[in-house]
C-alpha cells in the first residue's frame, strides 16, 4: 500500500500472535529508481515471503540499504533471506553491529550508522534518529520530504509500547516531537496519517507522564510494591496475560523515579517463620 509519494507500506495481520493492528515493513523511495527497506521481519517465512513478494510487486527496484530499527527478532529475523535476495547493506545502530555481521557471516555488509546522519535514496533523504528507550540500539527514521517518521517500536499505531530505560525513553519521545512531521508509520499497528499523525508522540509523551502521576498517588497512597500499585492504578477487570506487563510497566516508573531521586527503594528482607 503506498502511505505517501515515497513510502510504501507491507503489511501483514500478525496481530492475532502478538501484535494488536499488525505489523508493517516500509520501503522508501521511487520504484523506479531505487528504495531502502526499514525492517525485515521476523524469522517466520510466510513474513518474509511476503516482504521479498511486495518486492517484486514494486518492480524489484534497487534496494541500497537495508534500515534496522532495532535487535529484535521481529524486525531482524528475515535479514539473511532478504539481504540474499537484494544485496543491500544494512545499516544499523553501533551497538547491534557486530551481532549482525554474525547473522550474515560477512564484516562488510553491516555497516553502523552516526547519529542524524542522512542515508540517501532517489534523491530523498532518511534521517536516522538514536532513540533508546524500548531498547539502547533502537533508530527511529524521519523522511522531510513526505512528512514522515517512522518510529520503529518507540511509537506504536494501536497500543503502548515496552520501555526499557524509561527516561531515556521521555528524552526520545521529547525529541522526536520537536522534529516536523505529519505522518507517524510504527513498525506494529496501523499508520497514522494527518492530523492524528502529529499528535501521536505527544500523545505518548503526555500518557507515560500521567502514567507516573498516577505512580506517585499510589505510593503517597501506601502501595509500596510494583504489585500493589499495578492493582491500584489498573483496571480490576484487567486480563491476567496482562497483568505482569502492568507490573513491568509500573517497575520501569520506579526504576526512573528511584534515579530521579524522587523515591527511595528499600531491598526486600527475608526471615525464618
Amino acid at each position: 500500500m503506498q502511505i505517501t509519494p515515497h513510502v510504501y507500506n507491507m503489511h501483514i495481520d500478525d496481530g492475532a500472535v502478538s501484535h494488536p493492528g499488525g505489523s508493517n515493513n516500509y520501503f522508501v523511495g521511487d520504484p523506479s529508481d531505487a528504495m531502502v527497506l526499514i525492517d525485515t521481519g521476523d524469522h517466520r517465512r510466510e513474513w518474509t515471503q511476503a516482504i521479498l513478494d511486495y518486492y517484486a510487486e514494486l518492480g524489484k527496484p534497487s534496494i541500497k540499504s537495508i534500515l534496522i530499527t532495532h535487535g529484535h527478532g521481529d524486525h531482524i529475523g528475515g535479514l539473511d533471506r532478504v539481504h540474499e535476495a537484494t544485496g543491500a547493506t544494512v545499516r544499523c545502530h553501533p551497538k547491534l553491529v557486530d551481532r549482525l555481521r554474525k547473522v550474515l557471516g560477512d564484516d562488510d555488509a553491516v555497516a553502523p550508522l552516526e547519529d542524524n546522519e542522512g542515508v540517501e535514496v532517489a534523491g530523498l533523504t532518511l534521517r536516522a534518529l538514536f532513540t533508546p528507550g524500548h531498547e539502547v540500539d533502537h533508530v527511529c527514521y524521519h523522511l522531510a520530504e513526505d512528512g514522515v517518521m517512522f518510529t520503529g517500536d518507540t511509537v506504536l499505531g494501536a497500543s503502548s509500547t515496552s520501555v526499557g530505560d524509561l527516561a531515556a525513553y521521555m528524552e526520545s519521545l521529547q525529541m522526536l516531537i520537536e522534529i516536523e512531521h505529519e505522518t507517524v508509520c510504527p513498525a506494529h499497528g496501523p499508520v497514522v496519517p494527518p492530523p492524528k499523525g502529529k499528535g501521536l508522540i505527544r500523545w505518548q509523551f503526555d500518557h507515560r507522564t500521567r502514567r507516573e502521576t498516577q505512580v506517585l498517588d499510589a505510593l503517597r497512597d501506601g502501595h509500596t510494591t510494583a504489585e500493589a500499585i499495578a492493582d491500584s492504578i489498573y483496571p480490576r477487570d484487567l486480563k491476567p496475560g496482562l497483568k505482569h506487563s502492568a507490573q513491568r510497566n509500573v517497575t520501569t516508573h520506579l526504576a526512573k523515579l528511584t534515579s530521579d531521586r524522587v523515591v527511595d527503594e528499600t531491598p526486600a528482607r527475608f526471615r525464618l517463620k
